[in-house]
């Protein structure tokens, strides 16, 4: 078996490594720390399945997800993510991935996860399922946070992360023009009136992490 783990701390690559190694001991693991480095490793070999970051930094997990898939590779992708899984599980399925499963998550789900997906199955957690069913069931209003793009999302974070207009755009390779637009329209689906409110919202709503 030959896996992909993709994420910029290499305290946690190692971990994930190993996870696999003990279940599949003949298994091939190769490594990446960013979204450049996936994207390089994926064209120009097989895998049998990827477990990625959705936190890296500059193109983040989503978008890099949604390249793998417009690549034309159908090997099964786990996402992992230090957000909550309400925030993202969704999004991350829609992009292509296999499954979604937070980092706070015991080391027996993860190899759950794993072997669910690479059979060829979909992965979410009993937890996510049951909060999915229960907003089904609900008369509730989805999140506001539902109405942003997941380019939207990611603009919002990184701002609320306190990273200036200027400094997002080199991130993530965009102009200072489009990033300003960006956070308009972030302010404007909120109601938020300025970067302190929008902090507050995504801290109160679990989109960042401090």
């Amino acid at each position: 078996m030959r896996v992909l783990i993709a994420d910029d701390h290499a305290i946690v690559r190692k971990g994930l490594a190993q996870l696999i190694r003990e279940e599949f001991p003949h298994s091939e693991i190769l490594e990446a720390a960013n979204s450049p480095e996936v994207l390089e490793k994926v064209k120009i070999g097989i895998f049998d399945a990827i477990l990625i970051d959705i936190s890296m930094p500059g193109r983040n997990g989503l978008e890099t997800l949604k390249q793998i898939r417009d690549f034309g590779i159908k090997a099964p992708i786990l996402v992992i993510s230090m957000h909550p899984e309400e925030q993202y599980a969704v999004r991350v399925l829609k992009a292509g991935a296999s499954g979604f499963l937070n980092k706070d998550s015991a080391t027996e789900e993860l190899i759950t996860a794993f072997h669910k997906v690479i059979s060829g199955k979909k992965y979410i957690s009993a937890s996510l399922a049951e909060k999915m069913a229960e907003r089904f069931e609900s008369s509730s209003e989805k999140p506001l946070s539902d109405l942003l793009s997941d380019r939207e999302l990611q603009v919002l974070q990184l701002i609320a992360s306190g990273k200036t207009v200027g400094i997002i755009a080199d991130e993530i390779s965009l102009s200072v023009n489009t990033i300003s637009t960006y956070r308009a329209r972030i302010l404007e689906k909120l109601n938020l009136a300025n970067n302190a409110e929008l902090m507050r919202y995504a801290l109160d709503n679990g989109l960042i992490q401090l």
